[in-house]
């Protein structure tokens, strides 16, 4: 669940392309498209992966290959056409977004209509809430967004972020660094890590960042997708979505299955932790809106409005920047 953070320099050394869907072949032939991950498969991934063993990308006419990303994240290979949609993060795209060497993406759909991640620590240490974290190591991507939402609830809750012993994060199994005590607190994302410390018996506790401050409950992780190809290819970008919407309902519907084909898919994964977390996401994939991917105006643009006061995008982002609802199935 670990996110990719964007690479300038090969942002700016990729050639814009442009995309190569141009529409289903009088002859037949489905029509190729690129998808590319933002990590290893897992439970974020499950509709896509429903969506292709089921034939519902075959029956819009499309083949679709799944791809894991390069160091620069899915915006870079998206952006330049060389895959059609991808994964990413409102917040790590917010730099791709603006300035000189903005790129051409866009977000399509949210994959789970809330952000599910916060702070987890081992239970009993005090680390419960925000202020907690004081003279406590932390394990940091050393993100300036990332910093600067820790000091927010940090502070907000009457604590002072620099007493935090911020630690470079290698982390790679949050079980093991927080039984070994290498880290107290690391950043996750609930229904991965979280089910597994469940799963695996360490007792934890975790606060929710949208818990604390709704401009924190921003859309992460979401399905992106390069400007040019939706210009170009606007109802091919309707059909993968209509297709993948199917594959993420159906993974509401029945956990299990969803599980079982994500583990044929990706069969090193660990099928007690896929289907424990499968269950858990079954509530949180669409919520409480009548239409999966739906991104919210409004909770967009706040989380944008706080990067923007808060000095963390320059430039500024403008007003309803990087997302549109308009390809998604009614």
């Amino acid at each position: 669940m670990k996110k990719s953070m964007l690479v300038w320099t090969l942002a700016a050394a990729l050639a814009f392309s442009p995309a190569l869907c141009a529409g289903a072949e009088e002859s037949g032939e489905l029509e190729k498209i690129t998808f590319v991950l933002d990590w290893t498969p897992n439970t974020n991934h499950t509709g896509l992966y429903v969506a292709q063993s089921k034939g519902y990308f075959a029956e819009e006419g499309l083949e679709v290959e799944i791809v894991q990303p390069p160091e620069g994240g899915a915006e870079v290979l998206v952006a330049s056409g060389k895959a059609q949609f991808g994964v990413g993060f409102q917040d790590t795209i917010a730099p791709a977004l603006v300035g000189e060497n903005a790129l051409p993406v866009k977000a399509v759909a949210a994959v789970i209509q809330h952000n599910t991640s916060g702070i987890i620590s081992r239970k009993g240490e005090g680390m419960d809430t925000p202020k907690g974290l004081e003279g406590k190591k932390y394990a940091t991507w050393e993100s300036p967004v990332e910093l600067a939402t820790l000091q927010n609830v940090v502070e907000a809750d009457g604590g002072d972020f620099s007493k935090v012993e911020l630690i470079p994060s290698n982390v790679t199994d949050e079980v093991t660094a927080l039984r070994t005590k290498s880290v107290d607190a690391i950043w996750i994302f609930y229904a991965w890590a979280g089910v597994k410390t469940e799963l695996e018996g360490l007792e934890t506790d975790y606060f929710a960042f949208s818990d604390l401050n709704p401009v924190f409950d921003y859309y992460t992780p979401v399905i992106i997708s390069g400007t040019d190809f939706l210009e170009q290819e606007p109802e091919t970008a309707k059909a993968f979505l209509r297709a993948l919407s199917r594959g993420y309902k159906d993974a509401i519907a029945d956990p299990q299955e969803a599980a079982d084909i994500l583990c044929e898919a990706a069969p090193e994964l660990d099928p007690e932790l896929v289907l424990a977390s499968q269950e858990y996401l079954a509530d949180q994939y669409q919520a409480e809106v009548e239409r999966w991917g739906y991104i919210d105006p409004d909770r967009w643009n706040a989380f944008y409005s706080w990067l923007n006061e808060n000095g963390l995008s320059d430039p500024e982002l403008p007003e309803d920047i990087g997302f549109t609802n308009d390809y998604l199935p009614e």
